[in-house]
């Protein structure tokens, strides 16, 4: 998100708060249906295997798009859990709390470039290697919108 959308969205948050203050319920509504409106977008199934993960992964070399760091074979980190269950624990919903950071910071997911959120196509050009880690943080924005 650009600098001039960012101040012109909090201009019309001040302006509902403004009209909040002044107990005027449709002038808020106004505000922002004029400069701020929801829009909603069109969801779509993901729809990817892991084969054809295996494929965007490779294809990038198992190196995160993002940072440009190496990422680990999955089944690598994996053998590491069975051989290693207490010192280097999996978690299958990658729960921090209770897996290895490994899995967050070396383990490789595929990415939307375009948000799927966005209406982000599910095509292999639309797809990157990232880190669980990047991916979280990118989650469902553009690159252009996190500057």
């Amino acid at each position: 998100m650009s600098n001039t959308t960012n101040k012109k969205n909090i201009e019309v948050i001040q302006h509902v708060c403004s009209a909040l203050l002044r107990n005027d319920i449709d002038a808020g509504r106004r505000s922002i249906l004029e400069g701020y409106p929801f829009v909603p977008r069109e969801r779509h199934a993901r729809n990817y295997t892991n084969f054809r993960k295996l494929k965007i992964f490779m294809r990038d070399g198992f190196i995160d798009r993002y940072s440009g760091e190496k990422l680990i074979f999955p089944g690598t980190l994996k053998v590491f859990s069975a051989i290693y269950p207490n010192e280097f624990p999996y978690h299958k919903n990658g729960k921090m709390t209770v897996g290895h950071m490994a899995y967050w910071q070396l383990f490789p997911t595929i990415d939307h470039v375009e948000p799927f959120a966005s209406g982000g196509r599910n095509d292999d050009d639309n797809f990157v290697t990232t880190s669980m880690m990047n991916n979280s943080v990118k989650a469902n924005y553009t690159l252009e919108e996190l500057n």
